[in-house]
């Protein structure tokens, strides 16, 4: 098998667990679309297994992400890229708050996997600086306290963003500063040993290997699409067999 040096500043561990995660996320929105379509019963794809499979899936976009942002950003940001990978992912982020606020109102995205990446980036600068270990306490902290602590005073709209009112909105995709933002400082944490490690540098990979990592690559583009596509296809099919 001939080989193919991955490209200049690309690791190839971390393409291959986001095109895990991308496939992780497709299989689960297959299995949600299967309840909506009444395929399966209502409740089949946000309880028990596969509540548990969303929040893994869920969990690897946010560390994968705080990983990526200490690989490009630790030895000094460079700000014209962060700012665009930030555009990018808040202006995604704000085109599936519209297409949901338009086509599901009473459940649209207001604080999904993409707003909180983008915010997550955001504070996620402030502790570019920190030790491994400083990252894992703080990572702690925001794991643990949903769970400890919820107050009404945070149950307002203005504030349910934050993850600690005692209700849940309703929403499609909802990942919260608390616990989630705990991912993400776990993403970092783990960027930084491994790093320190030499286990996060280019290697030769084999060809086939850097193809089927497309996705990982793509991560993005196939969030944004897949859905619109998965339910496409399901309107297709119960109209041909209707």
């Amino acid at each position: 098998m001939a080989e193919a040096e991955a490209p200049r500043g690309r690791i190839i561990g971390l393409d291959v667990a986001r095109a895990l995660a991308v496939v992780g996320m497709v299989i689960y929105h297959f299995t949600f679309d299967l309840g909506l379509f009444g395929f399966t019963p209502p409740n089949y794809a946000v309880t028990g297994f596969w509540a548990m499979f969303a929040r893994a899936v869920a969990g690897s976009f946010l560390l994968l992400a705080g990983a990526g942002l200490v690989l490009a950003h630790g030895r000094g940001i460079v700000w014209p890229r962060f700012w665009r990978r930030f555009g990018i992912i808040a202006g995604a982020a704000l085109l599936v708050t519209l297409a949901t606020r338009f086509v599901m109102p009473e459940q649209f995205v207001f604080y999904g996997i993409l707003h909180s990446i983008a915010v997550s980036s955001l504070l996620g600068l402030a502790m570019l600086r920190l030790p491994f270990a400083a990252l894992l306490g703080l990572a702690a902290v925001f794991l643990a306290l949903p769970q400890m602590f919820r107050h009404a005073a945070f149950d307002t709209p203005m504030l349910w963003w934050l993850g600690l009112s005692p209700s849940t909105p309703a929403s499609m995709d909802f990942e919260p500063l608390f616990p989630w933002f705990g991912a993400f400082l776990l993403g970092m944490a783990l960027a930084k040993i491994l790093a320190k490690q030499g286990l996060l540098v280019p290697h030769p990979v084999p060809r086939w290997l850097w193809r089927a990592t497309w996705i990982g690559r793509h991560s993005l583009v196939i969030y944004l699409l897949h859905q619109p596509v998965l339910m496409g296809l399901f309107i297709a099919y119960i109209r041909l067999n209707g």
